[in-house]
């Protein structure tokens, strides 16, 4: 064995591994393959020492038995146990302490903690066996100083950091699920209000055709053209209950503002420390009423955003109609601090104005710089 080579082999190649991991283009894969190569690179270390001391392999032979044992890691996500019986077969014969610390760790970090400590158990057992075997190449008087102060420490510390990386997964995975759920959560909400605003505005409208169709019923009572009317009236109030039964109100509510509102969300965002240039084009009043719903809805939310990472930041607020097209730009500078603050907009909000600009047929983008954070929303204006 070599203690000296062998004690920091696992903290360096995890190290390694956390490095490789945080960059994104790494796929599983790539990192399995970088473990086995570091692995076998570790354990090329000892190649001098194997086919002189330990076993009659010569070198060639001894590298390829290597390389097989750590080619074992390139399935160590679904099959950790076979790194493990390879690396105490190892440890029997070769007497190389180095493929055990990746199994431990594959173990722990990709099966969970009882796996890990009965592997970890199982490995102590051998260990223990071996070293009162008669003949055992080291000094039996070294054995059990050998057995305590490397044997034992090797296994425990790469069980524990791969139950440690286990729990971080496992932490990671629930996280993204919470915010899975949050931008779900936040898309069916705003699919919601669309549905009320429509049920407001479309219902609004057909209460207007029923009471004119009846007004021109009593006013052509007495000509063929009553009957029509009437007709008119039945179908639009046939209509509107139709429209209730769609769309269930889920308590009282009133409709989102349209862009009339858009100067008291100005002002009320000043007050907050944001200051807002507001420049709403000549067209854009004459929106439909969804259209101004969804302009309200997302200056709304971009300068709710300003308000939580960027305050004291003035926000510009440019909403235009270029012929068939409506076009909302949002933008406001990011304070000093580099790009290691968090983002300006990054949760279940900015998926919700997304959700209301989709449902009417447009496009959302958000894009961060160092200096400036910006959303752009374009849809049909009609």
């Amino acid at each position: 064995m070599h203690p000296k080579r062998v004690a920091p082999a696992l903290r360096s190649v995890t190290a390694a591994a956390r490095r490789t991991a945080g960059n994104r283009a790494v796929t599983p894969r790539v990192l399995d393959a970088l473990t086995a190569i570091a692995c076998l690179a570790l354990m090329a270390l000892d190649l001098p020492g194997l086919a002189a001391a330990d076993n009659s392999l010569n070198g060639p032979t001894a590298a390829l038995v290597l390389a097989a044992g750590a080619a074992t890691l390139l399935v160590r996500r679904e099959l950790p146990w076979l790194s493990l019986a390879v690396s105490l077969l190892f440890i029997g014969w070769l007497h190389e302490l180095t493929l055990i610390q990746f199994a431990l760790y594959s173990v722990g970090r990709y099966r969970g903690r009882r796996p890990a400590v009965l592997a970890t158990a199982g490995y102590i057992a051998f260990c223990l066996a071996l070293y009162n075997v008669p003949g055992w190449p080291l000094d039996h008087a070294r054995t059990l100083s050998a057995f305590l102060g490397l044997v034992v420490p090797i296994g425990v510390l790469a069980s524990a950091v791969g139950i440690a990386a286990y729990r971080q997964d496992l932490v990671r995975e629930l996280d993204a699920r919470r915010a899975e759920s949050a931008v779900l959560q936040a898309v069916q909400q705003e699919r919601n209000s669309v549905a009320r605003d429509v049920h407001d505005f479309v219902g609004r409208e057909l209460t207007l055709l029923t009471v004119r169709s009846e007004v021109l019923a009593v006013r052509a009572r007495r000509t063929a053209h009553a009957k029509d009317f009437d007709e008119l009236a039945d179908t639009a109030r046939r209509a509107h209950l139709v429209l209730n039964e769609i769309i269930v109100q889920r308590g009282e509510r009133a409709a989102t503002p349209g862009t009339d509102g858009l100067p008291a969300l100005a002002e009320q965002s000043g007050r907050a420390g944001s200051p807002v240039r507001l420049d709403v084009g000549p067209g854009v009043h004459a929106l439909s009423p969804l259209r101004q719903a969804a302009v309200y809805r997302v200056v709304q939310e971009c300068l709710t955003n300003a308000a939580k990472h960027a305050r004291g930041e003035t926000v510009d607020v440019r909403i235009s109609t270029d012929g068939p097209q409506l076009r909302i730009a949002v933008s406001n500078a990011l304070p000093a601090g580099g790009p290691g603050r968090a983002p300006v907009s990054a949760g279940s909000g900015t998926a919700g104005m997304a959700e209301r600009v989709r449902s009417l047929g447009g496009t959302l983008t958000a894009t961060r710089t160092d200096r400036q954070y910006q959303v752009i929303a374009t849809l049909p204006s009609s």
